[in-house]
């Protein structure tokens, strides 16, 4: 009756070795670290556009926007209605500075289809 627990034993021991020595394997293939100073990372498109949410409640739109980057963001919000008589809305253009919070409104006479907000930096002129 114990030579099964002796079998237990022997297989978790060599299944132990085998990862230990998979283990030793992996740390001996890793590349050495290097003594240079990591290269400075350029900056990247994404590094830019104020963090939004829009909440829709009814005929109301409004936009949230706050800017954690370091440059201005020009925001613009968008509101397309759903009746083909009802007049879409686009807003002016508000500039968020950084760490700065923009709130932005629009509505329409009945139903909202749609509602979105674009970015530009605020260095170009803003577009139609």
């Amino acid at each position: 009756m114990r030579v099964p627990h002796r079998r237990a034993a022997a297989l978790a021991s060599a299944v132990a070795l085998l990862a230990g020595l998979a283990i030793a394997a992996e740390v001996r293939a890793a590349p050495a670290p290097t003594e240079e100073a990591p290269a400075p990372v350029a900056r990247d498109a994404e590094d830019f556009g104020a963090s939004c949410r829009t909440v829709v409640a009814g005929s109301q739109v409004t936009a949230y926007c706050q800017n954690p980057y370091p440059t201005t963001d020009r925001v613009r919000l968008h509101v397309e209605c759903d009746r083909w008589w009802d007049v879409d809305v686009d807003s002016a253009p508000v500039d968020v500075r950084p760490t700065d919070y923009a709130q932005l409104t629009g509505r329409c006479w009945k139903e909202v289809r749609s509602a979105w907000l674009t970015h530009q930096p605020a260095e170009q002129p803003p577009g139609p």
